[in-house]
């Protein structure tokens, strides 16, 4: 069973920046076998894609909205994902969640079979 545990959120001026982090952990498989994204979801507002890294982190994804300002990337050794977060604005705040799965990095939510409970992200104006 694959559980992910998403840190790192918080308060933070617009403008400012964040990383959150990913820890996986799964009995029989290494992170390096999963594909991996991050979305989000605002009050009110469906859950949303932000970023997606495959299997060994040579191929990244990004939504228009993030791109240019977000990085995504893994350390397969640390079983960990992160999402470096910069030049923040008040419409990024969610919260925050990474999500798993084992054959493509995805933008779609439907396409990831594990999630983690979620981080908080707020950005003050």
């Amino acid at each position: 069973q694959v559980q992910l545990v998403e840190s790192g959120g918080g308060l933070v001026q617009a403008g400012g920046s964040l990383r959150l982090s990913c820890a996986f952990s799964e009995s029989d498989r290494s992170l390096s076998t999963y594909a991996m994204g991050w979305f989000r979801q605002a009050p009110g507002k469906e859950r949303e894609f932000v970023a997606a890294i495959s299997w060994k982190g040579s191929s990244t994804k990004f939504s228009d909205a993030v791109k240019g300002r977000f990085a995504v990337f893994r350390d397969n050794d640390k079983n960990t994902v992160y999402l470096q977060m910069n030049s923040l604005k008040p419409e990024d705040a969610a919260v925050y969640y990474c999500a798993a799965d084992s054959l493509r990095h995805g933008t779609s939510q439907y396409e990831y079979t594990y999630w983690g409970r979620g981080t908080q992200v707020t950005v003050s104006s």
